[in-house]
């Protein structure tokens, strides 16, 4: 706008432009500020719904601690809430954190976060150490500097707002909700707990997560699936936690790089970029409620490992029933289902990326036309959990595809032809796999079939056929001696006319080929040729290729009813020159 081959006064007409563009843009409307005031009282109510749902689930653990009635069950419960103390600390640290960055910037605006719980005052509950999970309670509506945005940027962002590197507190906190994240995560898959033969309580130690540090992804589903493929990968999480390793690191992970204004920046940034102080403090209380649901969802996956679980069954397991091998074109009957389930809470299948409507009786029952020679189907399986959260698990079914085969057989008509690439279909009826080998000739794969041509000089080839079964071994089925011959010759055409018949002296062009009662797809070339007419004088003209216009003069000197005569020398496949004659009448 203000570059380039600009004037002076072109240049400075786009600064104030510019200018001017970007004083609309901070002039923020009443409207939108009341918006923010809005959401953070909605974030809050909802940080005491997650605090509460994380509660419910240590209290419940703690129940079972203080069971005696039951000592193994309390014995694993105390050792579990060393976890859940451990997380409960990891999460206080944060929420304190988060408060704190609330105060710093509120108190730069100049507001008053001394006062508490009096009419018209910011602060309705203050921080307090004796319940450390719980947000200090604000009312933004008594916010004086509600579209101060200076202040915000300087803490959170940076005192030189670089949105690409910010190097303010906001960067601290980004990562040490990472921290944090990787610490729950890890906690979780490593709270497996086992007795051994003394009755004492372990955490079992096959089971643990390396949490990876996951920075560049399009979306949330991309993140999952990313997650999903480190914990296939490391092989050491239990199959049961893997969904709520997978959630706690989805809500807790937030993108470095993010598209803004154009251009690349940190999302800590983009966040904060002229974020008017309400707006800035709604972000950070959005991220105290991530904290908390966190905590919430790792406490809920410990507390169902002592009885009492998120399911009407203890084991979740997906099968895939259906025949091992099929028919093609034959439709085929596929069942999916959990391997326990409740009445009352059916699986929901997808296969092919698509809901499957038919679910009876814990499957989903999934109708396949059978197509190629080997089938991979693959989706998923869920189940919801008490509290109405969907645990997924994939599912895989081999399935080998038959050809229905039958055999009618000519014996005397068994000819492999010598330099031609013959077409040859082999089916080992009910083995997964058919293999085709010759003696006395090359065989080679081509699309569903073989490709076979004679070796050498010799009057006889054989070809076998043979299966593989599952388990790879061989077994051979059947052997057929073929006689190998030379190609049959072609016949020779001037232009659509076969030798014999009558044709046009304007035609220019001959061929040899195949009659269609030889149904063989072989190629021959005219290498040269001799026209002769009786009667006519003079040298007979010729010459190379199948274009005869170098006999045009004489064919018009021939009087209608001659009979024309070609001698050509002709090529095949096999390379063999072959002398035809072709005689025609015009």
């Amino acid at each position: 706008m203000a570059g380039g081959k600009e004037t002076p006064r072109q240049k400075m007409i786009g600064m104030m432009y510019l200018v001017l563009t970007a004083l609309l843009a901070l002039n923020v409307s009443k409207s939108i500020l009341d918006a923010f005031v809005a959401i953070e009282e909605n974030m809050q109510q909802a940080n005491l719904t997650e605090l509460a749902r994380g509660d419910e689930k240590k209290g419940a653990l703690d129940d079972v601690a203080k069971d005696k009635t039951n000592q193994g069950a309390m014995a694993k419960a105390k050792k579990l809430l060393e976890t859940v103390t451990l997380i409960d600390e990891l999460a206080a640290k944060e929420i304190k954190k988060i408060d704190d960055l609330k105060y710093e910037i509120l108190e730069a605006c100049g507001e008053d976060m001394a006062t508490v719980g009096k009419e018209e005052s910011i602060v309705t509950t203050a921080y307090d150490k004796k319940m450390p999970l719980k947000p200090a309670r604000m009312n933004l509506e008594f916010v004086a500097g509600k579209d101060k945005y200076d202040d915000p940027m300087r803490i959170m962002i940076g005192p030189e707002t670089n949105l690409k590197k910010p190097n303010g507190a906001g960067i601290k906190l980004f990562e040490d909700l990472k921290k944090y994240r990787d610490a729950v995560v890890e906690a979780l898959a490593g709270s497996q707990v086992a007795t051994d033969t003394s009755g004492n309580v372990s955490l079992v130690k096959k089971f643990k997560f390396d949490s990876p540090d996951i920075t560049k992804f399009k979306d949330q589903t991309e993140l999952g699936i990313l997650v999903r493929n480190e914990i296939k990968k490391q092989g050491t999480v239990n199959e049961e936690d893997i969904d709520d390793i997978i959630e706690i690191y989805r809500g807790l992970t937030k993108p470095e790089e993010v598209d803004g204004h154009g251009e690349k920046m940190h999302w800590i940034g983009k966040t904060f970029d002229h974020s008017p102080s309400v707006a800035a403090i709604a972000s950070l209380t959005s991220l105290q409620k991530d904290v908390l649901a966190a905590r919430a969802r790792a406490l809920s996956r410990i507390r169902a490992r002592v009885g009492g679980g998120e399911y009407s069954f203890n084991k979740v397991m997906p099968l895939a029933y259906g025949p091992e091998v099929v028919n093609q074109n034959e439709e085929f009957t596929l069942e999916v289902l959990m391997a326990a389930f409740d009445t009352d809470k059916q699986p929901e299948v997808v296969y092919n990326g698509a809901p499957v409507k038919d679910v009876r009786d814990g499957k989903g029952i999934i109708k396949v036309k059978a197509s190629g020679s080997n089938m991979t189907l693959t989706g998923t399986v869920g189940i919801r959990k008490k509290n109405g959260d969907l645990t997924v698990r994939e599912w895989t079914k081999e399935v080998t595809v038959m050809k229905p085969s039958g055999s009618i057989e000519l014996p005397e008509l068994n000819v492999l032809y010598r330099g031609y690439p013959n077409k040859v279909n082999a089916t080992a009826s009910g083995y997964p796999k058919t293999s085709l080998s010759g003696s006395g000739a090359s065989v080679s794969a081509s699309g569903e079939g073989y490709i076979v041509k004679p070796i050498g000089k010799g009057k006889t080839a054989t070809l076998s056929v043979s299966g593989t079964t599952a388990d790879g071994k061989t077994v051979s089925l059947k052997s057929m001696q073929f006689r190998c011959v030379n190609l049959p010759d072609p016949e020779l055409y001037w232009g659509g006319v076969k030798n014999g018949g009558k044709a046009s002296k304007s035609q220019t062009q001959l061929f040899a080929k195949y009659p269609p009662e030889i149904p063989l797809n072989a190629t021959f070339n005219i290498v040269k040729w001799e026209c002769q007419v009786p009667g006519a004088q003079g040298k007979p003209p010729g010459g190379p290729g199948a274009n005869i216009s170098a006999a045009t003069n004489l064919l018009r000197a021939a009087k209608p009813g001659s009979q024309v005569s070609f001698i050509c020398t002709v090529v095949g496949p096999d390379g063999i020159q072959r002398k035809k004659a072709g005689a025609f009448k015009i």
